[in-house]
């Protein structure tokens, strides 16, 4: 609805209304939240009457309201949302803008400064599953250079609003949240490593109160883009608090000359009204219902990279391949150390050709063998990456991103002894592809596992920062090389879950989510890898027992209960697994072939718990006919008699049939063995096990158990 004063967009339970104009010109953010329902225009006038801070002609040296890019001419004082200088001078837009609503949930402003020969559009959108996009693209329509130091996507939230939680972590260890008070004045955290990072910002959310899984408001801002990020609050005194994010762009990165643009990456705000929960199944309905989002089942995986690391045997891979058939692997991927000089990790990147030293017979016969038996063929590269010790970098050290003076690295500040492979530059571009491609043409490859493994430090390209025209020409790389080889599958693993935003997902088809196999470190981290992206996504393994990221020894069905919550496979030599253990996971191939059409559609539930202990996770069909959950634990449980556990998500009124699948293997646990852990199943009613809730057992430390409703 728009009526020239108001628009109001709506979709799937998310009301956005927009006022227009405010004193920048822009117009400004009433509401973004819970539907408001269809609005009559006095509606709208009421809701301006309503939330209005003063009478006019009140004099007040601030805005009314906060435009879609506020700035220090509408009297804000927080951070602008725009930035920018033209030949050295500060610019200072004062916009006249039109809007255009194109379509219940979408509107486009044009705004222009013709004074100062700026040009900016913007589109928001909510999207399926009430997802929030918006999109700013800036112009240059005047003469002389325009320097943008920052343009960056902001939406307001309610004073109410007074908890923060944010994100760090560390290598083996991604996604740690961290929850406090909503700092008082602008706030920004910051990502510089030229990729996501492993303590990148993520997802800022603000709350009312600490967050909780499935009760409570809460909004949520993430960036979709591959480097660097900065995430933002403003909570001011005389304003409402505004959360949002865009590129973080170094000094003179963002130069556009007369018709130059500059497009920021999309940014994602999620509102729910049912907590943590809420705002991940906004961000899975919104992915699952893109065009390019997969649609086949996702195959059970074995990546050998633990299996063999750098010691490539032909014989004793072509042993593996056929194990991993036998027991029910779909899909088989041969890990780094394939190519020239691959020996260790000090030399060979760069040279995508088949070390015959090794492979005197090339990969044909394993990628032939691995089809024969019924696998897809998979293959690791690192193609934005490069060693000194290569034919590559010999050739051309005029291909490195990099200042020159770090070249060689001085003592001590090597970085995993590889450095970046200037995209950008169009020959080393071609270079990589043309290599890339011959070989998935050659073994008809299926599925390239893409790593990138080190931070871009001070990235120099052509004599100015590159880490922005690095991710672009990264993008374009992966796009080039899916549309000359339909059907290839892409998954981003960047030192394991360093780079997973919204920006790799729009043209890959899973991330690796840690290099941690450690099933307890990965409970964590695939729980907050999914506040965001659909489980089906998001690569969780089995690893051997002790974990080689930790040194932790785990039962079997520990580690396959956590593989099951993700796109499920293999870390492991299956070779050295006992008789027991091939049994056990090859019925754990059949489970999850079973229930992988439930576990990658439904909706993940995540019932709030009181000891922290406990780790609870379930995933429930779109029409409620069944659901699977896992009860896990990282450490020991308080209490001897543990807490009722109440069931979230399913039709109160139907009954259920629960039943434990055995099949994982079974969890030891003392002091409290309900009935329904039995071989018996047990019938109840959706209200029953909603509102009362089952007795938990007394789970030993670090045990999972996994049960499956059906509906009668």
């Amino acid at each position: 609805m728009n009526n020239g004063t108001w628009t109001l967009l709506r979709r799937d339970g998310v009301s956005l209304v927009l006022a227009e104009h405010g004193p920048s010109g822009l117009p400004a953010v009433l509401h973004w939240g819970a539907d408001l329902g269809p609005l009559e225009e006095s509606d709208l006038d009421g809701l301006a009457g309503l939330t209005g801070r003063q009478t006019a002609p009140g004099t007040l040296d601030a805005a009314w309201r906060l435009s879609l890019a506020p700035q220090e001419s509408e009297g804000w004082s927080g951070r602008p949302a725009l930035l920018a200088t033209r030949d050295g001078r500060p610019l200072f837009p004062r916009w006249e803008a039109t809007v255009e609503q194109t379509g219940d949930a979408a509107v486009e402003v044009t705004a222009v400064d013709a004074a100062a020969g700026l040009r900016l559009w913007t589109r928001l959108e909510i999207g399926a599953g009430g997802l929030v996009l918006v999109d700013h693209e800036l112009r240059n329509d005047g003469g002389g250079t325009v320097e943008v130091a920052w343009l960056e996507a902001t939406l307001p939230v309610p004073k109410t609003a007074d908890h923060l939680t944010s994100f760090t972590g560390r290598w083996a260890r991604e996604k740690a949240p961290a929850t406090s008070a909503i700092p008082r004045g602008s706030t920004v955290r910051e990502s510089r490593r030229g990729r996501g990072g492993h303590d990148s910002p993520w997802v800022t959310l603000a709350s009312n109160g600490t967050p909780r899984n499935r009760t409570g408001e809460v909004w949520a801002v993430h960036l979709g883009w591959s480097a660097d990020v900065r995430h933002r609050t403003d909570r001011a005194t005389d304003h409402v608090t505004l959360i949002g994010a865009g590129e973080l762009l170094r000094p003179s990165e963002i130069r556009l000359e007369t018709g130059d643009s500059y497009r920021t990456p999309t940014a994602y705000f999620s509102w729910s009204g049912s907590g943590l929960d809420g705002i991940a199944d906004r961000f899975h309905t919104w992915m699952r219902e893109r065009p390019q989002h997969p649609k086949t089942a996702r195959p059970l995986v074995l990546n050998v990279w633990e299996a063999v690391y750098f010691d490539h045997d032909p014989v004793r891979l072509e042993a593996l391949a056929r194990k991993a058939a036998a027991v029910g692997v779909e899909r088989f991927v041969l890990d780094d150390g394939w190519f020239m000089a691959r020996r260790h990790d000090r030399a060979g990147l760069g040279d995508w050709e088949v070390d015959p030293a090794v492979w005197p017979d090339g990969l044909e016969p394993l990628a032939d063998l691995v089809r024969s038996l019924g696998m897809q063929f998979g293959l690791w590269f690192e193609p934005e990456m490069v060693n000194l010790d290569s034919d590559l970098a010999r050739a051309h050290p005029d291909w490195l991103l990099a200042n020159p003076a770090s070249v060689p690295a001085p003592e001590g500040l090597s970085f995993r002894t590889q450095y970046v492979l200037d995209l950008a530059n169009p020959e080393a571009f071609e270079h990589v592809r043309s290599q890339m491609s011959t070989l998935v043409e050659r073994l008809d490859i299926a599925f390239i596992k893409w790593d990138h493994n080190r931070d871009l430090v001070e990235p120099v390209h052509e004599g100015a920062p590159g880490t922005h025209p690095q991710t672009l020409a990264a993008y374009r790389l992966i796009d080039r090389l899916k549309a000359d080889h339909p059907g290839l599958e892409i998954e981003s693993c960047s030192s394991g879950g360093a780079r997973t935003d919204l920006g790799i997902l729009a043209r890959t088809d899973r991330v690796w989510a840690s290099d941690s196999n450690d099933p307890v470190e990965r409970q964590d981290i695939q729980r907050w890898t999914e506040l965001v992206l659909p489980p089906e996504l998001i690569g969780a393994h089995v690893g051997p027992s002790p974990a080689h990221s930790s040194g932790r020894t785990t039962a079997l069905a520990y580690r396959i209960a956590t593989s099951m919550q993700g796109s499920a496979g293999f870390e492991w030599d299956l070779l050295s697994c006992t008789e027991e253990e091939t049994e056990q996971i090859t019925a754990f191939a059949a489970l999850y072939k079973e229930l992988r059409g439930l576990l990658h559609t439904g909706t993940v539930v995540h019932p709030d718990v009181m000891d922290p202990a406990l780790r609870v996770r379930g995933v429930v069909a779109a029409d409620r006919s069944q659901a699977v959950f896992t009860v896990a634990t990282v450490a020991s449980l308080e209490d001897a008699l543990p807490e009722r556990l109440r069931l979230d998500g399913l039709d109160p009124e139907r009954r259920y049939t629960l039943r434990v699948r055995g099949e994982i293997g079974s969890a030891k646990h003392g002091w409290t063995t309900p009935p329904w852990l039995g071989k018996d199943p047990v019938q109840v009613s959706g209200r029953v096990l909603a509102e009362v809730g089952l007795q938990l057992p007394g789970l030993w430390p670090v045990q999972a158990v996994m049960f499956h409703l059906t509906a009668d």
